[in-house]
């Protein structure tokens, strides 16, 4: 699987697999969810806190803390999903359109 050849829908049913093999439905809300993505949002921090613009620009280039830090952001992309899974958004649709409300607010020069 790669970005390249994988859809939304495919990342969506593989997480909602996950949950459901593991019955954490009733831990899967709205309020849990999204104190766990920044949970995890933080972690991935972690992996440039104290680090230079330069340093940090760098971790790309080490293939461990390349991985380790992949890895925080799968996590953050897992209760991503969970969230729109629990919340019954399409995520597709409700990004083109907050884009499309973000070049209003954002015109390119």
């Amino acid at each position: 699987m790669s970005d390249e050849t994988t859809t939304v829908n495919e990342l969506r049913i593989l997480v909602e697999k996950f949950v459901a093999e593991r019955d954490w439905h009733s831990f899967h809300n709205p309020k849990n969810l999204s104190m766990s993505l920044a949970i995890e949002a933080a972690e991935l921090m972690e992996h440039f806190q104290w680090l230079t613009l330069e340093e940090g620009a760098k971790v790309k280039l080490d293939e461990k803390r390349k991985h380790e830090a992949g890895e925080e952001l799968a996590d953050c992309l897992a209760y991503v999903i969970a969230i729109a899974n629990a919340m019954e958004i399409d995520l597709s649709e409700t990004l083109r359109a907050k884009m499309i409300q973000n070049a209003v607010k954002y015109p390119a020069p």
